[in-house]
């Protein structure tokens, strides 16, 4: 056993030695290299036989020694500094990573706070609230709002409406309220077709250039039958269904209703005539927030305007409200305002089809009026005054065959129909315009040339720019131009756009 010892012993020492020598090596080499003396001892033994070549170039060598002695020391000196500044890095991006992590477990923590607080800040409850609704969730409406119209409703009287007026006579007095009352100017077929297009559509679109009174037009029919019209401001991120009614939130448990959707349910228990004006509405595309609206308003049987809020019902879910749906009121219309520039997308064919479009290019003249006070209207009411319209004005035969002529003109040299939706509004808004005060003729005018040759814009212009003298003569031949002002003044713009 001490001879494997002693066996070892030496070859750890040569082992050992080796390193020594390694070590020595390397300090005998720079003790070598930065050696001055030996240097100058081999300066002076040769320097006294040099002529002045042999001097030049002897300093241009021991300038050259002097630089790479220099840069072996910057060499050295740097690897050096490099090393140290390496591993200060590894520690303070060690250090750093944890400061990080710290600081997202506080955003996480924070963001969790203000995600509670504005919870209860929506649906006005307290934490001592919150915590209790986290613990029962069903012992409370997590309707909030709604609730609240319940309770305010117990003791609603309804008003002493005027229900004596003529539509011709609404119209006359929204007219001169306007005028003596707001300040605001329109003219009288403005009116009419305001008046006439809600006889037809839950769905009116105002559009033209700005400042012409496009928003004031609705509200300040909210003012005149004294029921204030609920403004929604458009933004450009509304892109689905819950910018219109809102939505459950599952962290409070309670549904963030927003106005619209209380306005909607407060005229549930009402009689009165309800107006909610999309102000700016195609700054975000009307298709996509407003579709589940567009395909509702379409059904026939107004029993089927349902929408679903939530999956379920709660026990103390609003009285409106049944197993999460929500039964939208008769006695609401929607007017939407519209700019059609460089900000704003532009209404598609799905939307306009549903709506009665109404076009305000001009600012109004300021006339003399009466000082007319504000109305109570009835829905039930007014719904009577549209279906006596329909009944007593109905469009007449001949007009109807002269349209059903033009529809296979039309489809004949522009590929284009009528459909059936744009003929079924045109016999109920015709009547009604002619009940406020217009002729049969004024209303076809306005529906063929805003809800027909509108479409015409989709076409190729270019094409279809000759045959358009055709179409204007063949109007002449059927109604008489000057009775189809508006179709032959729109079909003249469209020619002079090429």
């Amino acid at each position: 056993m001490s001879e494997f010892f002693s066996f070892a012993r030496e070859m750890i020492k040569i082992f050992i030695d080796g390193f020594k020598q390694i070590i020595l090596g390397i300090w005998y080499g720079l003790k070598q290299i930065f050696g001055f003396k030996q240097y100058i001892a081999v300066f002076q033994e040769y320097s006294p036989s040099f002529n002045f070549g042999a001097w030049l170039l002897a300093g241009l060598l021991v300038l050259l020694m002097i630089a790479l002695i220099g840069g072996i020391v910057y060499l050295i000196i740097f690897l050096i500094i490099r090393r140290i500044r390496k591993n200060r890095s590894f520690v303070s991006q060690d250090q750093l990573l944890a400061e990080v992590a710290a600081l997202n477990r506080e955003v996480m923590k924070a963001k969790l706070d203000r995600d509670k607080l504005l919870a209860m800040k929506l649906n006005g409850i307290k934490p001592a609230e919150l915590d209790e609704a986290d613990d029962n969730q069903e012992n409370g409406s997590r309707f909030m709002k709604l609730s609240k119209v319940d309770q305010e409703m117990e003791t609603y009287e309804a008003p002493i409406y005027n229900n004596d007026l003529s539509l011709e006579d609404i119209c006359e007095q929204f007219r001169n309220f306007n005028s003596s009352r707001m300040g605001l100017y329109y003219d009288e077929k403005v009116i009419r077709l305001f008046i006439a297009g809600m006889g037809c559509t839950r769905l009116l679109i105002l559009q033209g250039i700005s400042g012409t009174g496009k928003t004031s037009l609705p509200y300040s029919f909210g003012k005149f039958t004294q029921n204030d019209a609920q403004i929604a401001a458009v933004q450009p991120s509304w892109r689905d269904r819950t910018e219109m009614f809102g939505y459950f939130n599952e962290f409070t448990k309670k549904f963030n209703e927003t106005e619209i959707l209380k306005t909607l349910y407060e005229a549930t228990y009402t009689d009165n005539v309800y107006v909610t004006i999309l102000d700016e509405m195609n700054i975000a595309r009307v298709e996509y927030y407003f579709a589940e609206m567009l395909s509702i308003l379409e059904m026939p049987s107004k029993e089927e305007w349902v929408i679903d809020l939530v999956p379920s019902g709660w026990p103390k879910d609003p009285k409106h409200i049944t197993d999460g749906r929500f039964r939208l009121p008769e006695n609401m219309w929607y007017v939407g305002t519209a700019n059609n520039d460089d900000s704003t997308f532009s209404i598609s064919d799905k939307v306009y089809d549903r709506a009665i479009p109404i076009n305000i290019d001009t600012k109004g003249v300021p006339f003399e009026a009466p000082y007319t006070q504000n109305i109570n209207l009835s829905y039930s009411y007014l719904e009577r005054l549209f279906e006596r319209a329909k009944e007593e004005y109905p469009v007449s035969e001949i007009n109807l065959e002269k349209i059903e002529k033009l529809d296979d003109y039309v489809i004949e040299h522009f590929r284009l129909a009528f459909g059936n939706r744009i003929l079924k509004q045109l016999k109920e808004f015709v009547p009604c315009y002619i009940a406020c005060g217009g002729t049969e003729l004024e209303g076809i005018d306005y529906i063929l040339a805003n809800k027909v040759f509108r479409k015409f814009e989709a076409l190729n212009l270019s094409f279809i720019r000759d045959e358009i003298d055709g179409l204007i003569n063949y109007l002449d031949e059927q109604f008489e131009i000057d009775n189809m002002r508006e179709c032959y003044d729109y079909l003249r713009r469209l020619q002079k756009l090429f």
